[in-house]
């Protein structure tokens, strides 16, 4: 493989991947902005605008792996990139929350195939190290989505205004379409190419829900991914309404405790090596548990102090960092023959969950940091029980 297509092909992937996670956090800092200007009943009415767009975004995902496998990488990719630039457009023109709500839901359908397909192409395309080093990098660019575009975000809200970070996104999604088109080849040929196998499928999922570890590290990652997804839905209405953060000031305090994540999946490289994935699960999950909940506690009791929450959440959102990356290799290691299912199953259900739980706590917002941090608190102690129940002891095989 040639070093010059390589990293052109790391580039143009890395862009594809980068769209959907992009959808996410680059508006997070007009959220308050953009409920004022569209006259929203209330801060949950706002949040919907998220939960809409991560319910399409997880749901598509075993959708879109399907069609790449039946009908080629690129058909599938060009529908789903070209329904989020038309839904990116709807964004930045619409004239009430209600039309938001419904562009971004289709925005999410759109950015689910930028997911899952680049994963696939890489799989089509290179091997051994090579494989790996190119996944590794489009696991860089979702890693490190979350503490680059709030802060590109902020800095397009104050000077143009929040509409502009959907045209921003749909340049994004403009030039990853060209780039597909003219310089990324079609890496399914027909000949393996599936049918349509609805029986091969019950098979796959049905084997997949009955592993009794399997579904159990899934939902030990979606109730500690709800943690995040909770303060990501709420955290940009409690520190700009509740602390007085302007929008750049909200993006950089949300981009550290974003940074808790890549800090720590870059220790656990050296973690898992020492002592094993399986051995970090059930203390990370307690350093988790323990931390967030002090924080819940104190907040009950009555504290209340942004650069405590703040501490607190960077150092329990570092064991999910940890935790995460072990979960996602250990769930996959019994699925080889069917990892693409087992992926796309674990990341629905995690995501769908935790959309479920950002429009609860969204309604439930009520100004202040309690319902937030308690939510956190919760979804940090059902991770803490997950994993004993799937890790505390030996279960048959």
């Amino acid at each position: 493989m040639h070093t010059r297509n390589y990293f052109r092909n790391a580039v143009i992937l890395g862009l594809i991947t980068a769209v959907g996670p992009f959808g996410v956090d680059m508006y997070l800092p007009a959220l308050p902005s953009i409920g004022t200007d569209l006259g929203a009943e209330s801060n949950n009415v706002v949040i919907l605008s998220l939960t809409s767009y991560f319910v399409a975004f997880g749901l598509m995902q075993i959708v879109f792996g399907t069609l790449s496998d039946m009908y080629g990488r690129k058909p599938p990719l060009y529908a789903g990139i070209g329904l989020f630039i038309a839904a990116t457009i709807g964004c930045a023109m619409a004239t009430d929350i209600n039309t938001l709500i419904i562009m971004r839901f289709f925005q999410g359908v759109g950015g689910a195939a930028g997911i899952i397909i680049p994963r696939a192409i890489v799989r089509d395309m290179y091997s051994g190290t090579e494989e790996v080093k190119m996944m590794s990098l489009l696991m860089l660019v979702f890693s490190v989505s979350p503490l680059l575009a709030p802060l590109g975000g902020s800095l397009l809200v104050e000077e143009y205004g929040w509409r502009s970070t959907f045209w921003v996104l749909t340049l994004l999604g403009g030039m990853g379409l060209v780039l597909l088109a003219f310089f990324v080849r079609e890496t399914w040929p027909p000949e393996k190419r599936i049918k349509s196998d609805v029986g091969a499928m019950k098979v796959a999922y049905k084997a997949l829900f009955a592993d009794r570890e399997f579904m159990g590290m899934t939902f030990i990652g979606a109730f500690a991914i709800t943690g995040f997804f909770i303060y990501l839905g709420n955290s940009s209405f409690i520190l700009s309404q509740h602390y007085g953060l302007n929008e750049l000031q909200y993006s950089l305090a949300f981009s550290v405790n974003a940074a808790a994540f890549f800090a720590a999946a870059q220790l656990n490289g050296w973690l898992s090596e020492k002592y094993g994935m399986r051995a970090l699960i059930i203390p990370s999950a307690t350093g988790f548990a323990v931390v967030m909940a002090a924080l819940a506690t104190l907040f009950v009791l009555g504290v209340d102090s942004f650069w405590m929450m703040s501490v607190l959440l960077f150092i329990g959102f570092s064991f999910v960092g940890i935790l995460m990356p072990n979960i996602t290799v250990l769930s996959l290691e019994d699925h080889g023959d069917k990892a693409g299912s087992a992926a796309s199953l674990m990341n629905t259900i995690q995501l769908v969950i935790g959309s479920i739980v950002i429009g609860i706590t969204g309604a439930l917002n009520n100004g202040t940091p309690m319902p937030m941090v308690c939510g956190i608190g919760v979804a940090a102690l059902l991770t803490l029980l997950t994993s004993v129940w799937t890790f505390g002891k030996k279960h048959p095989a």
